[in-house]
Protein backbone atom coordinates (compact mmCIF):
# COMPACT_ATOMS: atom_id res chain seq x y z
CA UNK A 1 0.00 0.00 0.00
CA UNK A 2 1.03 3.54 -0.93
CA UNK A 3 -0.83 5.86 1.04
CA UNK A 4 2.15 8.90 1.85
CA UNK A 5 -0.17 11.99 2.62
CA UNK A 6 -0.98 13.68 5.95
CA UNK A 7 -4.52 14.00 4.72
CA UNK A 8 -5.30 10.55 4.53
CA UNK A 9 -7.91 8.79 6.59
CA UNK A 10 -5.18 5.67 7.13
CA UNK A 11 -2.66 8.33 8.50
CA UNK A 12 -5.40 9.73 10.41
CA UNK A 13 -5.88 6.47 12.29
CA UNK A 14 -2.37 4.42 12.32
CA UNK A 15 0.99 4.44 13.11
CA UNK A 16 3.30 2.17 14.73
CA UNK A 17 3.43 2.19 18.22
CA UNK A 18 0.84 4.38 18.72
CA UNK A 19 -3.52 4.07 19.24
CA UNK A 20 -5.67 6.01 18.46
CA UNK A 21 -9.58 5.78 18.93
CA UNK A 22 -12.92 5.73 16.67
CA UNK A 23 -16.43 6.09 17.65
CA UNK A 24 -19.13 4.23 15.69
CA UNK A 25 -22.88 4.98 14.17
CA UNK A 26 -25.18 5.28 16.12
CA UNK A 27 -23.27 7.87 18.90
CA UNK A 28 -26.30 6.82 20.95
CA UNK A 29 -27.19 4.27 23.53
CA UNK A 30 -30.10 2.42 22.76
CA UNK A 31 -32.35 -0.31 24.13
CA UNK A 32 -33.13 -3.27 21.48
CA UNK A 33 -32.36 -3.28 17.84
CA UNK A 34 -32.80 0.13 15.95
CA UNK A 35 -31.16 3.30 17.09
CA UNK A 36 -33.29 7.12 16.97
CA UNK A 37 -30.15 8.39 15.05
CA UNK A 38 -30.78 12.01 16.36
CA UNK A 39 -28.39 14.60 16.50
CA UNK A 40 -25.98 12.61 14.61
CA UNK A 41 -24.34 15.48 12.96
CA UNK A 42 -23.68 17.20 15.66
CA UNK A 43 -22.04 14.49 17.39
CA UNK A 44 -20.33 13.66 14.56
CA UNK A 45 -18.87 17.52 14.21
CA UNK A 46 -18.03 17.33 18.07
CA UNK A 47 -16.36 14.16 17.69
CA UNK A 48 -14.18 15.57 15.17
CA UNK A 49 -13.40 18.84 16.97
CA UNK A 50 -12.58 16.40 20.12
CA UNK A 51 -9.77 14.65 18.12
CA UNK A 52 -11.21 11.24 17.63
CA UNK A 53 -9.54 9.85 14.94
CA UNK A 54 -12.53 8.07 12.98
CA UNK A 55 -16.09 7.85 12.37
CA UNK A 56 -17.39 4.57 11.63
CA UNK A 57 -20.07 3.18 9.80
CA UNK A 58 -22.00 0.34 9.86
CA UNK A 59 -23.45 -1.78 6.97
CA UNK A 60 -26.67 -4.14 7.58
CA UNK A 61 -28.70 -4.56 4.73
CA UNK A 62 -31.72 -5.94 6.61
CA UNK A 63 -32.93 -5.96 9.53
CA UNK A 64 -33.09 -9.62 11.17
CA UNK A 65 -35.03 -9.11 15.04
CA UNK A 66 -32.72 -12.46 15.91
CA UNK A 67 -29.69 -10.56 15.47
CA UNK A 68 -30.53 -7.63 17.61
CA UNK A 69 -28.51 -4.61 15.82
CA UNK A 70 -29.41 -2.47 12.59
CA UNK A 71 -26.50 -0.70 13.11
CA UNK A 72 -27.26 3.28 11.72
CA UNK A 73 -30.22 2.34 9.45
CA UNK A 74 -28.92 4.15 6.91
CA UNK A 75 -27.05 2.64 3.68
CA UNK A 76 -24.02 3.14 4.36
CA UNK A 77 -22.27 4.53 1.11
CA UNK A 78 -24.90 7.29 1.26
CA UNK A 79 -24.70 7.96 4.56
CA UNK A 80 -20.81 8.12 3.90
CA UNK A 81 -21.35 10.65 1.85
CA UNK A 82 -23.82 12.43 4.21
CA UNK A 83 -21.35 12.86 7.04
CA UNK A 84 -17.90 13.44 4.63
CA UNK A 85 -19.90 16.86 3.33
CA UNK A 86 -20.48 17.79 7.19
CA UNK A 87 -16.64 16.82 7.84
CA UNK A 88 -13.45 18.06 7.52
CA UNK A 89 -10.68 16.01 8.65
CA UNK A 90 -11.64 12.88 10.58
CA UNK A 91 -11.06 9.32 8.78
CA UNK A 92 -14.39 8.00 7.72
CA UNK A 93 -13.78 3.79 8.01
CA UNK A 94 -16.37 0.81 7.49
CA UNK A 95 -16.93 -1.85 10.03
CA UNK A 96 -17.81 -3.33 7.59
CA UNK A 97 -18.85 -3.67 4.70
CA UNK A 98 -20.00 -7.32 3.37
CA UNK A 99 -18.37 -7.51 0.13
CA UNK A 100 -19.72 -11.04 -1.13
CA UNK A 101 -23.15 -9.41 -1.18
CA UNK A 102 -22.44 -6.75 -3.68
CA UNK A 103 -20.80 -6.43 -7.33
CA UNK A 104 -17.26 -5.36 -7.20
CA UNK A 105 -18.00 -2.54 -9.42
CA UNK A 106 -20.90 -1.32 -7.69
CA UNK A 107 -18.21 -1.16 -4.73
CA UNK A 108 -15.52 0.55 -6.24
CA UNK A 109 -18.02 3.07 -7.82
CA UNK A 110 -19.59 3.68 -4.33
CA UNK A 111 -15.91 3.79 -2.33
CA UNK A 112 -13.75 5.86 -5.18
CA UNK A 113 -16.30 8.12 -5.24
CA UNK A 114 -16.31 8.51 -1.24
CA UNK A 115 -12.67 8.85 -1.21
CA UNK A 116 -12.45 11.55 -3.76
CA UNK A 117 -15.25 13.70 -2.44
CA UNK A 118 -14.09 13.00 0.86
CA UNK A 119 -10.36 14.06 -0.39
CA UNK A 120 -8.80 10.66 0.99
CA UNK A 121 -10.15 10.16 4.04
CA UNK A 122 -12.02 6.63 3.44
CA UNK A 123 -11.13 3.47 5.44
CA UNK A 124 -12.43 0.88 4.12
CA UNK A 125 -13.60 -2.71 6.23
CA UNK A 126 -14.54 -5.11 4.91
CA UNK A 127 -15.76 -8.44 5.66
CA UNK A 128 -17.72 -11.52 4.04
CA UNK A 129 -21.22 -11.28 6.55
CA UNK A 130 -22.52 -13.53 9.56
CA UNK A 131 -26.14 -13.10 8.81
CA UNK A 132 -27.19 -16.40 7.33
CA UNK A 133 -30.95 -14.86 6.70
CA UNK A 134 -29.26 -11.94 4.15
CA UNK A 135 -28.04 -14.50 1.80
CA UNK A 136 -31.02 -15.85 0.35
CA UNK A 137 -32.33 -12.32 -0.20
CA UNK A 138 -30.00 -11.45 -2.58
CA UNK A 139 -29.88 -14.95 -4.39
CA UNK A 140 -26.43 -15.85 -2.56
CA UNK A 141 -25.20 -19.23 -1.14
CA UNK A 142 -24.39 -18.53 2.19
CA UNK A 143 -22.02 -21.21 1.97
CA UNK A 144 -19.77 -19.67 -0.98
CA UNK A 145 -19.39 -16.79 0.74
CA UNK A 146 -15.55 -17.28 1.47
CA UNK A 147 -14.73 -17.69 -2.20
CA UNK A 148 -17.07 -14.94 -3.25
CA UNK A 149 -15.12 -12.68 -0.65
CA UNK A 150 -11.80 -13.12 -2.61
CA UNK A 151 -13.25 -12.94 -5.90
CA UNK A 152 -14.68 -9.57 -5.04
CA UNK A 153 -11.82 -8.21 -3.26
CA UNK A 154 -9.31 -9.34 -6.26
CA UNK A 155 -11.62 -7.47 -8.89
CA UNK A 156 -12.65 -4.59 -6.55
CA UNK A 157 -8.72 -4.18 -6.42
CA UNK A 158 -8.23 -4.67 -10.21
CA UNK A 159 -10.59 -2.21 -11.22
CA UNK A 160 -9.46 0.36 -9.31
CA UNK A 161 -5.46 0.39 -9.36
CA UNK A 162 -5.41 0.10 -13.12
CA UNK A 163 -6.67 2.04 -16.01
CA UNK A 164 -8.90 -0.13 -18.80
CA UNK A 165 -8.18 -3.51 -17.38
CA UNK A 166 -8.50 -6.84 -18.71
CA UNK A 167 -10.87 -8.55 -15.74
CA UNK A 168 -12.00 -12.37 -16.53
CA UNK A 169 -14.09 -13.79 -13.68
CA UNK A 170 -17.02 -15.33 -12.67
CA UNK A 171 -18.70 -12.13 -11.45
CA UNK A 172 -18.28 -10.86 -14.90
CA UNK A 173 -15.62 -10.20 -17.57
CA UNK A 174 -14.23 -6.47 -18.04
CA UNK A 175 -12.74 -5.50 -21.46
CA UNK A 176 -12.92 -2.21 -23.00
CA UNK A 177 -14.08 0.16 -20.17
CA UNK A 178 -12.84 1.52 -17.07
CA UNK A 179 -13.95 3.09 -13.88
CA UNK A 180 -14.16 6.29 -12.76
CA UNK A 181 -13.04 7.97 -10.31
CA UNK A 182 -9.85 6.22 -9.18
CA UNK A 183 -9.16 6.62 -5.20
CA UNK A 184 -7.91 10.66 -4.42
CA UNK A 185 -4.14 8.84 -3.14
CA UNK A 186 -4.19 5.90 -5.91
CA UNK A 187 -5.55 3.28 -3.07
CA UNK A 188 -8.29 2.61 -0.75
CA UNK A 189 -6.72 0.65 2.41
CA UNK A 190 -8.88 -2.18 2.99
CA UNK A 191 -9.02 -3.65 6.63
CA UNK A 192 -10.07 -7.47 6.90
CA UNK A 193 -12.68 -7.85 9.41
CA UNK A 194 -12.30 -11.09 11.42
CA UNK A 195 -11.34 -14.21 9.35
CA UNK A 196 -13.95 -13.55 6.83
CA UNK A 197 -13.48 -16.80 5.72
CA UNK A 198 -9.81 -17.04 5.20
CA UNK A 199 -6.50 -18.33 6.79
CA UNK A 200 -4.76 -15.12 8.84
CA UNK A 201 -2.03 -15.71 5.91
CA UNK A 202 -3.98 -14.61 3.51
CA UNK A 203 -5.34 -11.70 5.03
CA UNK A 204 -2.00 -10.45 5.70
CA UNK A 205 -0.99 -10.69 2.62
CA UNK A 206 -3.97 -9.56 1.19
CA UNK A 207 -5.55 -6.31 3.37
CA UNK A 208 -3.95 -3.01 4.58
CA UNK A 209 -4.48 -3.49 7.97
CA UNK A 210 -6.82 -6.13 10.14
CA UNK A 211 -10.07 -5.90 12.74
CA UNK A 212 -11.21 -7.77 15.21
CA UNK A 213 -13.65 -8.19 18.50
CA UNK A 214 -12.08 -7.33 21.97
CA UNK A 215 -9.87 -10.50 23.70
CA UNK A 216 -8.40 -10.23 27.34
CA UNK A 217 -5.46 -9.00 27.17
CA UNK A 218 -2.88 -12.03 27.03
CA UNK A 219 -5.00 -13.26 23.99
CA UNK A 220 -4.49 -9.95 22.20
CA UNK A 221 -1.11 -9.86 22.81
CA UNK A 222 -0.67 -13.26 21.43
CA UNK A 223 -3.31 -11.93 18.47
CA UNK A 224 -0.96 -8.90 17.92
CA UNK A 225 2.21 -10.65 18.01
CA UNK A 226 1.15 -12.95 15.32
CA UNK A 227 0.13 -10.51 12.65
CA UNK A 228 3.15 -8.95 13.26
CA UNK A 229 5.24 -12.00 12.09
CA UNK A 230 2.99 -12.56 8.94
CA UNK A 231 3.51 -8.58 8.14
CA UNK A 232 7.00 -7.91 8.64
CA UNK A 233 7.75 -8.00 5.11
CA UNK A 234 5.19 -5.37 4.05
CA UNK A 235 6.86 -2.52 1.66
CA UNK A 236 6.19 -0.23 4.45
CA UNK A 237 6.84 -2.95 7.50
CA UNK A 238 4.03 -2.16 9.17
CA UNK A 239 -0.12 -3.14 8.43
CA UNK A 240 -2.09 -2.17 12.02
CA UNK A 241 -4.19 -4.37 14.01
CA UNK A 242 -7.29 -2.77 15.10
CA UNK A 243 -10.71 -3.29 17.24
CA UNK A 244 -13.82 -2.65 18.33
CA UNK A 245 -15.20 -2.06 21.99
CA UNK A 246 -18.67 -1.56 24.04
CA UNK A 247 -18.01 0.83 26.64
CA UNK A 248 -20.53 2.06 29.42
CA UNK A 249 -18.84 4.88 30.59
CA UNK A 250 -19.85 6.09 34.27
CA UNK A 251 -19.56 9.03 36.35
CA UNK A 252 -17.33 7.91 38.63
CA UNK A 253 -13.81 7.97 36.98
CA UNK A 254 -12.48 5.59 39.61
CA UNK A 255 -15.31 2.76 39.44
CA UNK A 256 -13.83 -0.29 38.63
CA UNK A 257 -14.38 -2.30 35.16
CA UNK A 258 -17.73 -4.71 35.04
CA UNK A 259 -18.24 -6.97 31.97
CA UNK A 260 -20.66 -6.49 29.44
CA UNK A 261 -21.46 -7.52 25.88
CA UNK A 262 -17.44 -7.37 23.72
CA UNK A 263 -16.67 -4.52 26.40
CA UNK A 264 -16.97 -3.34 29.92
CA UNK A 265 -18.96 -1.06 32.43
CA UNK A 266 -16.18 1.21 34.10
CA UNK A 267 -14.68 4.82 35.04
CA UNK A 268 -12.13 6.96 32.86
CA UNK A 269 -9.58 5.65 34.64
CA UNK A 270 -9.63 1.70 33.55
CA UNK A 271 -10.79 2.77 30.04
CA UNK A 272 -7.50 5.13 29.92
CA UNK A 273 -5.69 1.90 31.51
CA UNK A 274 -6.98 -0.73 29.00
CA UNK A 275 -6.52 1.53 25.98
CA UNK A 276 -2.92 2.04 27.26
CA UNK A 277 -2.35 -1.76 27.81
CA UNK A 278 -3.66 -2.59 24.43
CA UNK A 279 -1.34 0.21 22.99
CA UNK A 280 1.31 -1.97 24.37
CA UNK A 281 0.27 -5.04 22.92
CA UNK A 282 0.05 -3.36 19.72
CA UNK A 283 -2.96 -2.41 19.00
CA UNK A 284 -3.13 0.49 16.50
CA UNK A 285 -6.98 1.36 16.81
CA UNK A 286 -9.67 0.80 18.96
CA UNK A 287 -13.09 1.76 17.94
CA UNK A 288 -16.28 2.44 20.93
CA UNK A 289 -19.58 1.65 20.35
CA UNK A 290 -21.61 3.49 23.18
CA UNK A 291 -25.15 1.32 22.43
CA UNK A 292 -25.57 -0.20 26.09
CA UNK A 293 -24.39 3.28 27.85
CA UNK A 294 -26.35 4.72 30.80
CA UNK A 295 -25.19 8.38 30.81
CA UNK A 296 -26.16 10.83 28.16
CA UNK A 297 -24.11 10.45 25.13
CA UNK A 298 -23.03 13.73 24.63
CA UNK A 299 -21.59 13.34 28.12
CA UNK A 300 -19.69 10.31 27.64
CA UNK A 301 -17.98 11.93 24.45
CA UNK A 302 -17.13 14.88 25.87
CA UNK A 303 -15.53 12.82 28.42
CA UNK A 304 -13.65 10.74 26.72
CA UNK A 305 -12.13 13.78 24.18
CA UNK A 306 -11.19 15.62 26.89
CA UNK A 307 -9.85 13.01 29.52
CA UNK A 308 -8.79 10.45 27.72
CA UNK A 309 -7.86 11.16 24.52
CA UNK A 310 -4.98 12.81 25.25
CA UNK A 311 -3.22 9.90 26.22
CA UNK A 312 -4.27 8.48 22.59
CA UNK A 313 -3.90 11.85 20.21
CA UNK A 314 -4.20 11.07 16.48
Amino acid sequence: MNVSTSDSGYNKMFMLDRLTVGIFFAIESYSGSIPKMENQVTLAKRAEALGFAALWFRDVPLHDPNFGDVGQIYDPWVYLGYIAAQTSSIALATGSIVFPLSHPILLAKAAASVDTLSGGRLVLGIASGDRPVEYPSFGIDFSTRGERFRETLRYFKEILGNSFPSIDSPLGDLKGVDLLPKPYHEHIPILITGHSQQSLEWIAKNGDGWITYPRNLKDQEDMVSKWRQLTQDAPDGFKPFSQSLYIDLVEGPNTPPEPIHLGFRSGRNHLIEFLGASREAGVNHVVLNLKYGTRPVEDVLEEVGQEVLPFFPS
